[in-house]
Protein backbone atom coordinates (compact mmCIF):
# COMPACT_ATOMS: atom_id res chain seq x y z
CA UNK A 1 0.00 0.00 0.00
CA UNK A 2 1.32 3.44 -0.92
CA UNK A 3 2.28 5.81 1.92
CA UNK A 4 -0.48 8.46 1.99
CA UNK A 5 1.53 11.05 3.97
CA UNK A 6 2.02 14.25 1.94
CA UNK A 7 5.25 15.01 0.11
CA UNK A 8 7.04 18.33 0.39
CA UNK A 9 9.38 19.61 -2.33
CA UNK A 10 12.12 22.06 -1.41
CA UNK A 11 14.97 23.77 -3.18
CA UNK A 12 18.42 23.08 -1.75
CA UNK A 13 20.80 25.97 -1.10
CA UNK A 14 24.57 26.26 -1.15
CA UNK A 15 26.26 25.36 2.13
CA UNK A 16 27.18 28.87 3.35
CA UNK A 17 23.63 30.13 2.88
CA UNK A 18 22.11 27.00 4.40
CA UNK A 19 24.36 27.28 7.47
CA UNK A 20 23.54 30.96 7.93
CA UNK A 21 19.78 30.37 7.71
CA UNK A 22 20.00 27.29 9.96
CA UNK A 23 21.78 29.41 12.57
CA UNK A 24 19.08 32.07 12.45
CA UNK A 25 16.37 29.44 12.69
CA UNK A 26 18.09 27.76 15.66
CA UNK A 27 18.27 31.12 17.48
CA UNK A 28 14.82 32.48 16.66
CA UNK A 29 12.39 29.64 16.00
CA UNK A 30 10.59 28.37 19.13
CA UNK A 31 12.66 25.35 20.21
CA UNK A 32 9.62 23.15 20.87
CA UNK A 33 8.50 23.64 17.24
CA UNK A 34 11.87 23.64 15.50
CA UNK A 35 11.96 20.14 14.01
CA UNK A 36 13.59 21.10 10.72
CA UNK A 37 16.52 22.81 9.10
CA UNK A 38 15.83 26.03 7.24
CA UNK A 39 14.12 25.18 3.94
CA UNK A 40 12.99 26.77 0.70
CA UNK A 41 9.57 25.17 0.16
CA UNK A 42 8.27 24.87 -3.39
CA UNK A 43 5.28 22.60 -2.68
CA UNK A 44 3.78 21.95 0.75
CA UNK A 45 1.52 18.93 0.23
CA UNK A 46 1.90 16.77 -2.85
CA UNK A 47 -0.06 13.51 -2.64
CA UNK A 48 2.03 10.82 -0.99
CA UNK A 49 0.28 8.07 -2.90
CA UNK A 50 1.83 9.53 -6.08
CA UNK A 51 5.40 9.38 -4.73
CA UNK A 52 6.82 7.36 -7.63
CA UNK A 53 5.45 9.73 -10.28
CA UNK A 54 6.45 12.83 -8.31
CA UNK A 55 9.97 11.45 -7.75
CA UNK A 56 10.29 10.72 -11.47
CA UNK A 57 9.21 14.24 -12.36
CA UNK A 58 11.68 15.72 -9.86
CA UNK A 59 14.55 13.62 -11.21
CA UNK A 60 13.70 14.77 -14.76
CA UNK A 61 13.52 18.41 -13.63
CA UNK A 62 17.09 18.59 -12.33
CA UNK A 63 18.75 18.22 -15.71
CA UNK A 64 19.78 21.87 -15.63
CA UNK A 65 22.51 24.00 -14.12
CA UNK A 66 22.43 25.22 -10.52
CA UNK A 67 20.53 28.50 -10.28
CA UNK A 68 21.80 31.87 -9.13
CA UNK A 69 19.55 33.51 -6.57
CA UNK A 70 19.56 36.50 -4.24
CA UNK A 71 18.46 36.66 -0.63
CA UNK A 72 16.81 40.07 -0.86
CA UNK A 73 15.89 40.69 2.76
CA UNK A 74 13.66 39.79 5.66
CA UNK A 75 9.88 39.76 5.36
CA UNK A 76 7.46 40.04 8.25
CA UNK A 77 5.00 37.14 8.28
CA UNK A 78 2.78 38.47 11.05
CA UNK A 79 3.82 35.90 13.66
CA UNK A 80 7.26 35.22 12.22
CA UNK A 81 10.00 36.30 9.87
CA UNK A 82 11.30 34.86 6.61
CA UNK A 83 14.01 35.78 4.15
CA UNK A 84 12.82 36.39 0.61
CA UNK A 85 14.71 34.54 -2.12
CA UNK A 86 14.65 35.98 -5.63
CA UNK A 87 15.25 33.29 -8.25
CA UNK A 88 13.25 33.66 -11.48
CA UNK A 89 14.61 30.35 -12.84
CA UNK A 90 13.38 28.45 -9.79
CA UNK A 91 9.98 30.12 -10.00
CA UNK A 92 9.78 29.07 -13.66
CA UNK A 93 10.68 25.48 -12.74
CA UNK A 94 8.03 25.61 -10.03
CA UNK A 95 5.46 26.84 -12.58
CA UNK A 96 6.39 23.96 -14.92
CA UNK A 97 5.93 21.41 -12.16
CA UNK A 98 2.70 23.06 -11.00
CA UNK A 99 1.31 22.80 -14.52
CA UNK A 100 2.28 19.12 -14.66
CA UNK A 101 0.77 18.45 -11.22
CA UNK A 102 -2.21 20.82 -11.43
CA UNK A 103 -4.79 18.13 -10.65
CA UNK A 104 -2.81 17.10 -7.55
CA UNK A 105 -2.23 20.52 -5.97
CA UNK A 106 -3.82 21.89 -2.82
CA UNK A 107 -5.13 25.44 -2.94
CA UNK A 108 -2.04 26.60 -1.02
CA UNK A 109 0.33 24.98 -3.52
CA UNK A 110 -1.67 26.08 -6.57
CA UNK A 111 -1.54 29.71 -5.45
CA UNK A 112 2.07 29.91 -4.24
CA UNK A 113 4.12 32.46 -6.15
CA UNK A 114 6.96 33.52 -3.86
CA UNK A 115 10.11 31.99 -2.48
CA UNK A 116 11.19 32.42 1.11
CA UNK A 117 12.92 30.67 4.00
CA UNK A 118 11.22 31.01 7.38
CA UNK A 119 13.58 31.63 10.31
CA UNK A 120 10.91 32.40 12.92
CA UNK A 121 7.25 31.40 13.25
CA UNK A 122 4.50 30.98 15.82
CA UNK A 123 5.64 33.88 18.01
CA UNK A 124 3.81 37.02 19.07
CA UNK A 125 3.44 39.78 16.47
CA UNK A 126 5.58 42.05 18.67
CA UNK A 127 8.40 39.49 18.83
CA UNK A 128 8.21 38.99 15.06
CA UNK A 129 8.30 42.73 14.41
CA UNK A 130 11.30 43.15 16.73
CA UNK A 131 13.25 40.39 14.97
CA UNK A 132 12.28 41.71 11.54
CA UNK A 133 13.44 45.20 12.42
CA UNK A 134 16.71 43.84 13.86
CA UNK A 135 17.42 41.69 10.80
CA UNK A 136 16.45 44.46 8.36
CA UNK A 137 18.78 47.02 9.96
CA UNK A 138 21.78 47.19 7.68
CA UNK A 139 20.81 44.09 5.69
CA UNK A 140 22.38 43.89 2.26
CA UNK A 141 21.15 41.44 -0.37
CA UNK A 142 23.43 38.47 -0.87
CA UNK A 143 23.92 36.00 -3.65
CA UNK A 144 23.30 32.30 -3.21
CA UNK A 145 22.94 29.22 -5.37
CA UNK A 146 19.99 26.86 -5.55
CA UNK A 147 21.82 23.56 -5.94
CA UNK A 148 18.96 21.11 -6.48
CA UNK A 149 15.66 19.75 -5.20
CA UNK A 150 14.78 17.60 -2.19
CA UNK A 151 11.66 15.57 -1.48
CA UNK A 152 10.42 15.02 2.05
CA UNK A 153 7.51 13.19 3.60
CA UNK A 154 5.46 14.96 6.24
CA UNK A 155 5.62 13.06 9.54
CA UNK A 156 3.32 15.11 11.79
CA UNK A 157 5.93 17.73 12.72
CA UNK A 158 9.32 16.50 11.61
CA UNK A 159 9.81 15.56 7.98
CA UNK A 160 11.27 12.26 6.83
CA UNK A 161 13.97 12.88 4.22
CA UNK A 162 13.50 11.46 0.77
CA UNK A 163 15.60 11.71 -2.37
CA UNK A 164 17.83 14.73 -2.93
CA UNK A 165 18.40 15.54 -6.60
CA UNK A 166 21.21 18.00 -7.36
CA UNK A 167 20.99 20.08 -10.51
CA UNK A 168 23.25 18.32 -12.99
CA UNK A 169 23.20 20.36 -16.18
Amino acid sequence: MADPRPLILTGTLDEPTQSWLDGLRARHFPAERNYLSAHLTLFHALPGADADAVTGDVRAAVDRAPMSATVTGPRLLGRGVAFVVDCPELLELRRELAARWSARLTRQDAGKSDLHVTVQNKVSPDAARALHDDLAAGFEPSGTTVTGLALWRYAGGPWDPGPVAPFSG
